[in-house]
């Protein structure tokens, strides 16, 4: 962790009293701060020369920041007004929205409202940043990832496990090959043409279902063949392919990596193992 200490910080006089300091306890607390001190970036050219905010009443702004994040209301002029305005929108669109997109549906968790506002006002006045906003925004983005993550693992780590121990399973199944990816396949035929390149366009039949068998895809159902780039699909079709010899029809087993990964496509939930039947009829010039 960057931060694990008091915040100071030093803004107007007349507003020193009232302006949340920055306290860090664990990694929210320093998300909720970064992720202010990030957002508040061009906010002050903007108040200026957008708004028609005098600098002169900065502290009211900041007031009208404090006022519309905490829910008070009692604006007194322009700058204090627009800064309430801001504060509302920080309370009621960004502080849900980004703890949202860091935390999923975990409404245990969320953006502290105090930290983050340390790092807004910090960055909108230019007084007391504890780091450069470059640094903030690196940071702010670094820990979202890692929440991100822990959510996902939270809500699909079981699919996750299923799909590893599918494919370890698999990788031992007589005729199925392994390759260092990761991949595995089984040929059913051997064809006898070209093998396809990166960059060439390749036409397939195919189906492609989860391992407990749902159906998410079929090339045959819709009775056309695709054509695309073979390093235009995921990672284990793009193997798979430049392996295939025109006229060959294998089965594939790839692992999560070497498909969506933690990507949610619909029927295909983050972490999923897939499993294709792939026929490939012609490279495409």
């Amino acid at each position: 962790m960057i931060l694990m200490a008091v915040a100071i910080m030093t803004v107007f006089a007349s507003c020193q009293k009232s302006v949340p300091k920055a306290s860090f306890t664990d990694k929210v607390d320093t998300l909720s701060y970064t992720m202010g001190l990030a957002q508040s970036q061009g906010l002050k050219d903007y108040m200026v020369n957008r708004l028609g905010v005098d600098t002169t009443f900065m502290a009211d702004f900041v007031q009208g920041i404090l006022e519309g994040a905490t829910g008070k209301s009692n604006p007194k002029q322009m700058a204090r007004q627009q800064g309430m305005q801001i504060g509302q929108q920080v309370k009621e669109q960004i502080i849900p929205g980004v703890s949202h997109e860091a935390f999923g549906d975990d409404s245990t968790k969320v953006l502290g409202l105090k930290n983050f506002l340390a790092g807004f006002i910090a960055g909108t006045t230019e007084k007391g940043m504890l780091m450069p906003q470059t640094e903030a925004q690196a940071t702010a983005q670094r820990l979202m990832d890692e929440f991100h993550k822990e959510s996902l693992m939270a809500e699909f780590g079981d699919n996750k496990k299923a799909g590893e121990a599918f494919m370890d399973s698999i990788a031992k199944t007589p005729d199925v090959v392994k390759t260092a990816s990761g991949l595995c396949y089984k040929v059913i035929t051997e064809g006898k043409g070209k093998v396809a390149a990166k960059t060439d366009r390749v036409k397939v039949n195919y189906r492609g279902t989860l391992i407990d068998g749902t159906e998410f895809d079929s090339s045959y159902k819709r009775n056309e063949p695709s054509t695309f780039r073979a390093n235009q699909v995921i990672p284990g079709w793009t193997e798979a392919l430049t392996m295939m010899p025109v006229g060959s029809h294998w089965m594939l087993y790839i692992p999560q990596d070497l498909a969506y990964g933690e990507r949610n496509q619909g029927t295909i939930k983050p972490f999923s193992t897939l499993i294709f039947d792939v026929e490939v009829l012609d490279i495409v010039e």
